[in-house]
């Protein structure tokens, strides 16, 4: 038959050399394309809010002195920039999450390594740490700075203590359901004890870690602006307050803004390890 005569050509499929299954053509979009889909889906409801939040503080339906413009809050951020003043704010707020953050984690993973794993430690200390879980963040500042003083100890502390209890609760009891077939699998390639824990069954449980240090890391941004709120002479608390009493509604809300981009920020930075866990040990 002639190849000209416009009969339909029936191409073969692709075929996988290993197993002999055709491949299959997928139009998934490359990870730019989901990226660049995902950056601006993502700015939608953020422009929209300004568009409106624009509106509102020009139409004369709020005040001035408890609506600023965005514009005036921007330019509450570039005087406090020239003057050197945002970038300390800024910087003492972010080491104070940091360390508080990562002394809570620690902790917080050593712990409910501990309690997940022996029914007896769980008998011994879940009672006690149930009932400091419920202690509210602000109640803890007046015993830190009595035994700390009001200085960076106590902030850190304090900042620690809000990322602790996440990361316990989430995490021991996701280890208490680790796959006992997994557990009998580690220990008959000889591990044990830390070996156990650290090659088999904290991997197993990297979707509960990654949340708990989310939520932990929430916490201690929470927990910074309490410790910032009472006895702080700079960061972002600190300018909230201070904000407030001078009656400068621009830096308040300048400083929310600051918080949230700080704490997206730093959910981002942990949403990159999730990745890399997830990479290693998610299969």
């Amino acid at each position: 038959m002639s190849l000209n005569s416009g009969t339909p050509v029936l191409e073969r499929p692709l075929v996988d050399d290993a197993t002999g299954a055709p491949v299959p053509v997928t139009s998934e979009p490359r990870p730019r394309r989901r990226w660049v889909r995902a950056t601006v889906l993502g700015a939608v409801i953020p422009i929209a809010v300004i568009v409106l939040w624009q509106a509102i503080a020009t139409s004369g339906l709020v005040p001035s002195y408890r609506l600023p413009t965005p514009l005036s809050v921007w330019a509450a951020g570039v005087d406090l920039y020239e003057r050197g003043v945002l970038y300390q704010h800024i910087a003492i707020s972010t080491q104070r999450v940091l360390l508080g953050f990562g002394i809570g984690a620690i902790v917080g993973l050593a712990l409910a390594s501990i309690v997940g794993l022996s029914a007896r430690a769980s008998e011994l200390f879940a009672p006690t740490l149930g009932a400091l879980r419920a202690v509210p963040s602000l109640a803890w500042v007046p015993l830190l700075g009595l035994y700390l003083g009001l200085n960076e100890d106590s902030k850190v502390a304090l900042v620690a203590i809000g990322a602790f209890f996440p990361v316990y609760t989430t995490v021991a009891p996701a280890l208490r359901h680790v796959d006992a077939h997994l557990v009998e699998l580690g220990r008959s390639y000889g591990y044990s004890g830390p070996a156990l824990l650290s090659l088999v069954q904290l991997p197993a449980v990297v979707p509960a870690v990654i949340s708990s240090l989310r939520l932990a890391l929430a916490q201690a941004w929470l927990f910074l602006v309490a410790g910032e709120l009472l006895g702080a002479s700079l960061g972002l608390g600190f300018l909230l307050v201070d904000s407030q009493q001078n009656g400068r509604i621009d830096r308040l809300f300048l400083t929310i803004i600051l918080l949230g981009i700080l704490g997206k920020g730093t959910d981002s930075a942990v949403g990159l390890l999730e990745r890399f866990l997830l990479k290693r040990w998610g299969s």
